[in-house]
C-alpha cells in the first residue's frame, strides 16, 4: 500500500525544493531580496562564500554628437513666422536703400529708402522684425516681414553689424568706428555697457557652443577677441592672419573658421583656445560664410577672386569651389528649404542665386553697393543676428 502523504511531508519537501531553487540561482549569479513589501528586487549582493555576486548592468548609452545647427535643418520653422512671406531683403550701401525681392520669381516687388550706408538687414531673436543697419546714418530701420514694409527708424550710434546674445535678452551693436561692442535693450535700445575692445575695427562675431562666450573679429588689427557674455567683459585676444571677416562655430562646436579676406582663405580655429589648427585657401577676398541646411557643408564667399567654396565640416577640407564669372559674392544667406545659397554682389550692383546642388548660377540686379542680403524667413529656434545666424 503506499504510504498517504502527510501535511509535514508535503511542507519539508516544498522547503527543499525551494532551497534547491535558490542555490541553483546563486550559482548562477543571480540573488534575489525580498523587501519588506513582499515585492522582489534586483539588489547587488554577496553569495555564500562572501565574494560579489553579479549583477545586470545596462551599458551607458552613446553620447548624442553636438550639432550647433540641429534646430536650422530644413523644414524646423520657428512657430513665430508662421505665415511669413518668403522675401530676400538687399541693402545698397551706395544707393541708401533696401530691394525686396520674391525668391520665387526672381523680381524686385518694392524698393524704399533708409539712412546713409545700411550694411546689413538683420532677424531680431524673436524674428518678428528685421533690422537695417544704417552705420554713416546712425540708425536701424525696422522692418515688418509679414507686410515687408519699413517702420520709423531708430537713433543709434554707428551700428555697422548687429548680434543678439543667445537668450534674447541682450542686442550687440558693433560699432566699428569706436572699436567696441555695445550691448544694448533689444526693445528700447537703451545703452547696457560699451566694452572697449582691445583691437581695431570690429566686424563679425559668432557664439560658442554653450553660449557663454562670444569671439569676434577684428579686420583692421587681424586679431579675435573673447568677449564673456554674462559679464560683459574681455576675456582674451589673439592674433588672426591680416584681415578677419566673417566668422562660424562648426557644426560640432569644437572650432571656429575665420575667413581671412587679406590672408584669401580660411583660418580653422580651435573653439576654446583660439589657436590656429590649419588653414584653407579658398581665393582672394575670402568673406561671407554659411553652413548648409543639414550641417554637412560650409560655403565661403571669395568676393576678389569671384568664386564660392565648399568646406566639408568632417573632414575639413574643400570640397567644390564654384564660379561666379567676373562677380564678388559678398554677403547672403541659405534659403529654407537649403536649394539655394543668396548673396549679394557688392561691386557688381548685382545678387547671386547659386543652386547648392549644382552650382548653377543666376544673377539678378538690383542697387549700389549690395551687401548684408538677408533670406528670410529661415529655419532656427533663435537669431543669434548678422544676415541669418541661427540655433
Amino acid at each position: 500500500m503506499t504510504p498517504r502523504t502527510t501535511p509535514r511531508r508535503t511542507f519539508l519537501t516544498r522547503r527543499l525544493l525551494l532551497a534547491a531553487v535558490l542555490l541553483a540561482l546563486v550559482a548562477g549569479g543571480v540573488f534575489f531580496v525580498v523587501d519588506g513589501s513582499g515585492a522582489h528586487r534586483d539588489t547587488p549582493s554577496r553569495t555564500a562564500t562572501g565574494t560579489p555576486a553579479r549583477s545586470v548592468t545596462t551599458p551607458s548609452p552613446t553620447p548624442t554628437p553636438v550639432n550647433v545647427y540641429a534646430n536650422d535643418a530644413a523644414g524646423m520653422l520657428s512657430p513665430n513666422v508662421a505665415g511669413v512671406p518668403s522675401l530676400v531683403y538687399v541693402p545698397n550701401t551706395e544707393s541708401n536703400t533696401v530691394n525686396v525681392i520674391d525668391p520665387a520669381t526672381y523680381r524686385i516687388i518694392s524698393t524704399f529708402p533708409v539712412p546713409a550706408r545700411p550694411q546689413h538687414v538683420v532677424p531680431s531673436p524673436d524674428m518678428k522684425t528685421l533690422y537695417v543697419n544704417s552705420d554713416n546714418g546712425n540708425a536701424l530701420t525696422p522692418i515688418d516681414p509679414r507686410t515687408g514694409k519699413p517702420g520709423a527708424s531708430i537713433p543709434v550710434v554707428d551700428p555697422y553689424n548687429l548680434y543678439f546674445t543667445p537668450d534674447g535678452t541682450r542686442a550687440i551693436v558693433v560699432p566699428e568706428k569706436f572699436s567696441s561692442l555695445d550691448f544694448r535693450d533689444p526693445h528700447t535700445w537703451a545703452l547696457i555697457k560699451r566694452v572697449k575692445l582691445p583691437c581695431l575695427f570690429p566686424n563679425h562675431m559668432d557664439f560658442t557652443a554653450d553660449g557663454s562666450s562670444l569671439v569676434v573679429s577684428c579686420e583692421g588689427s587681424g586679431q579675435l577677441v573673447r568677449v564673456d557674455v554674462a559679464t560683459m567683459q574681455v576675456a582674451g585676444v589673439v592674433p588672426a592672419g591680416k584681415s578677419p571677416q566673417d566668422i562660424r562655430l562648426s557644426a560640432d562646436g569644437k572650432v571656429f573658421y575665420v575667413a581671412d579676406q587679406d590672408l584669401g582663405g580660411v583660418e580653422i580655429m580651435d573653439a576654446a583656445t583660439l589657436q590656429q589648427l590649419s588653414f584653407l585657401p579658398t581665393g582672394a577676398g575670402t568673406h561671407g560664410m554659411y553652413p548648409s541646411r543639414d550641417a554637412k557643408f560650409l560655403y565661403v564667399s571669395n568676393r576678389l577672386a569671384g568664386t564660392i567654396s565648399v568646406i566639408d565640416y568632417a573632414s575639413r577640407q574643400i570640397v567644390a569651389t564654384w564660379p561666379i564669372p567676373g562677380g564678388s559674392p559678398d554677403m547672403g544667406g541659405v534659403s529654407a528649404d537649403g536649394s539655394q545659397l543668396w548673396l549679394s554682389g557688392r561691386y557688381n550692383s548685382e545678387i547671386y542665386v547659386i543652386n547648392t546642388a549644382t552650382g548653377a548660377l543666376k544673377r539678378i540686379p538690383v542697387g549700389k553697393g549690395p551687401h548684408g542680403l538677408c533670406v528670410f524667413p529661415q529655419p532656427g529656434r533663435i537669431s543669434l543676428g548678422h544676415t541669418g545666424n541661427y540655433r
